[in-house]
């Protein structure tokens, strides 16, 4: 297959989140990624791996992380999910997306085997788009010969088809609500799911959380005797200064001669959180054999590039790009503007998918606002532009119904005077429909 055959191949396997519910667990399990692994002779063991869960957080975590070990002169792998322009964003190895060609490449190789292992009854059906694409993602960081590599989950975390990972060292970043449907409607079914990463004798760091999804970490870890590093207390902060929304922070660990200088490149207070999760596992890595320096730290943080995520792409009027998904990541982003843009007109471009909160997100957010725009994601699962503004367009001062997302966003650009600041928000499908017309045809700040 070609390029096109191979994305369009992955696609008609259905959407990314065609994941199990609780209720469907007895018939849905890791069966297939198992067999599949095996069958390939288990590229994902042939390189140190982390494993990386979490609702907020875990994808910045994940770029910091192999920032950190690129900086250190590793041959990196990073697996990520969902991409914003190209699927071939969720596989990277040294910074690098893997090349049309060698995606297509990779894609057919894993056909013809998955197709053996249908003829011959080892698998039961297909595998998922994101089974496929995880499997091609093994596949390939082991035929670049890569010294560490970074996986983040789609989605959970026991169920996820990366947690076939035998990984030197687990991630959970803060948990809080989102696919409730697919997870649990509680904190801790939802901490369940995420716990499931755990793996026996394998260090845990474990980023700030909820009391009660804290508990069920901490329970689980205890049972299957994994050593618990919590950022936060191992790396107490003496100080830190916001510079234009990015936080610099001077930490410290027990041991440590001279202070850190943390100055995670994104922006936003809760990545100094995200920034401390990845700088507690560059130094539990050392231990196991990926070396870093202090000095790849601190460089690595400050260089790290996660695009969508408070990502600045114009000035005057300032443009960013933000998919905040769930009530969480809203009021993240709520706090930046607070911080920000007090005293300037803020106007949102807004889209959602249908299983989001959206009204609790609108509730947010929108009192942030001059103005909304309502818009969609193009995409099946989006609410329409005029059923969010019947759910949602009570809580803002002002809105208007642009269905168009480009349409949209050159209302907001057309209103916005040079002082004031455009937001597209509400999904990540929206912010990767728009970023590259915003990136072609704007001045980008760097």
């Amino acid at each position: 297959m070609n390029f096109e055959q191979a994305v369009r191949y992955l696609l008609s396997l259905g959407r990314e989140l065609a994941a199990p519910t609780q209720a469907a667990a007895a018939k849905f399990d890791l069966q297939n990624i198992r067999v599949l692994a095996e069958s390939l002779g288990h590229p994902e063991r042939r390189y140190p791996s982390v494993h990386i869960a979490g609702t907020n957080g875990k994808g910045s975590t994940a770029a910091f992380l192999e920032a950190v070990l690129r900086r250190a002169g590793r041959c990196t792998g990073l697996y990520t999910s969902p991409h914003l322009e190209r699927i071939n964003e969720r596989i990277r190895v040294s910074g690098r997306e893997i090349s049309d060609r060698d995606f297509a490449r990779v894609f057919t190789g894993l056909q013809q085997e998955i197709e053996r292992l249908l003829a011959a009854g080892r698998l039961r059906a297909h595998p998922t788009f994101f089974e496929c694409v995880t499997a091609m993602a093994f596949l390939y960081f082991a035929e670049c010969g890569v010294e560490a590599a970074v996986f983040e989950t789609g989605l959970g975390g026991r169920l996820d088809a990366t947690n076939v990972l035998l990984p030197v060292l687990s991630v959970i970043t803060r948990v809080d609500f989102d696919h409730e449907n697919f997870l649990g409607h509680s904190l801790p079914e939802i901490a369940r799911e995420k716990a499931g990463i755990i793996k026996p004798g394998v260090p845990l760091v474990l980023g700030p959380q909820r009391p009660e999804a804290r508990e069920v970490f901490l329970v689980r870890a205890r049972e299957l005797a994994a050593p618990v590093c919590e950022p936060g207390e191992s790396l107490r902060i003496d100080s830190e200064t916001l510079v234009d929304g990015r936080v610099v922070a001077m930490v410290r660990g027990a041991q440590d001669a001279r202070p850190l200088r943390l100055a995670p490149s994104l922006p936003g207070r809760f990545q100094l959180e995200n920034a401390l999760s990845a700088a507690a596992a560059a130094r539990l890595l050392r231990a196991r054999g990926v070396a870093s320096t202090d000095t790849d730290l601190e460089e690595g943080l400050a260089d790290a590039v996660w695009p969508g995520r408070l990502e600045r792409v114009q000035v005057r009027p300032e443009v960013y790009l933000d998919g905040a998904h769930n009530p969480a990541a809203a009021r993240e982003l709520a706090r930046f503007l607070d911080q920000q843009f007090a005293g300037r007109a803020v106007h949102l471009v807004f889209g959602a998918l249908r299983d989001k909160a959206v009204d609790e997100i609108a509730g947010i957010l929108f009192p942030h606002a001059a103005e909304v725009i309502f818009t969609e994601p193009d995409t099946s699962r989006a609410v329409s532009a005029a059923q969010l503004a019947e759910i949602a367009g009570h809580h803002a001062r002002r809105f208007e119904v642009v269905p168009r997302a480009a349409e949209a966003l050159e209302r907001a650009l057309a209103r916005a005077g040079e002082e004031d600041a455009v937001f597209v928000t509400g999904s990540l499908y929206l912010v990767g429909q728009l970023r590259g017309r915003l990136l072609r045809g704007s001045e980008v700040a760097r």
